[in-house]
């Protein structure tokens, strides 16, 4: 398409291969769909970079939230502590195993459980868990929530972008389309070889393959596309 417009720019209008209005369209929507492609292109950068810091901030909160439950079950096994503490965290009394946290929810949940229900016991006068804390879990916790909300928010601007981008896109086409069908028409009357040439001014390109005559193209394959 930037060929196209730069040919318009270039040109008046009566020397012109396709219309005054399809320049006009061009000219008012290109800059737009640039800007939608830069825009996604970072957004979805920005996401990617920030799913790094993400990703160790869940697997140091899961780290902090098994190691908090497991020295809870050595506590109760050593007889340091009595299997109805438990109870403080929504788990059975009886209950010896490390629960899933295989999934963000899984961690989300029990970092909230964990947090809660050691807060309730100390309050109540109980001795605390230690080697992690309720303290040191709750930082990690706390660090991993705020980089879920942010790669979250990361994620849906994104996918705005990407759906933005996928609108333009199809303007883009009814465009370049457009601007094929115009330019075709206004060398129709050449000969093979240089319409092929006058239209390759405007970024058309016809590419030959086995068994097919012919496909424009703006972007140097078998379909149409804007250069």
């Amino acid at each position: 398409m930037n060929i196209a417009l730069s040919k318009g720019k270039e040109l008046p209008p009566f020397k012109l291969a396709f219309s005054q209005k399809t320049f006009q369209n061009l000219q008012s929507f290109l800059s737009t769909y640039e800007n939608a492609i830069l825009f996604y292109r970072q957004s979805y950068t920005m996401q990617t970079k920030k799913n790094k810091e993400y990703s160790v901030s869940l697997k140091k909160a899961k780290m902090y939230i098994s190691h908090f439950i497991q020295v809870m079950n050595m506590a109760i096994l050593r007889g340091d502590l009595q299997p109805a503490i438990r109870k403080y965290f929504g788990i059975d009394a009886d209950e010896t195993k490390t629960p899933s946290l295989s999934t963000e929810g899984d961690v989300i949940e029990w970092g909230s459980r964990l947090i809660d229900g050691e807060a309730k016991r100390v309050i109540e006068g109980n001795t605390p868990v230690t080697n992690p804390t309720i303290a040191l879990v709750r930082v990690r916790y706390e660090t991993f929530m705020d980089r879920h909300h942010h790669q979250k928010t990361l994620q849906k601007n994104t996918a705005r972008a990407l759906e933005n981008l996928t609108e333009l896109r199809n303007e883009a086409d009814r465009i370049i389309l457009r601007i094929w069908n115009e330019v075709e028409d206004s060398f129709k009357d050449l000969p093979g070889d240089l319409m092929r040439e006058k239209a390759k001014e405007y970024g058309l390109v016809y590419v030959y393959r086995k068994n097919e005559i012919g496909s424009i193209n703006f972007f140097g394959n078998s379909k149409t596309g804007a250069g």
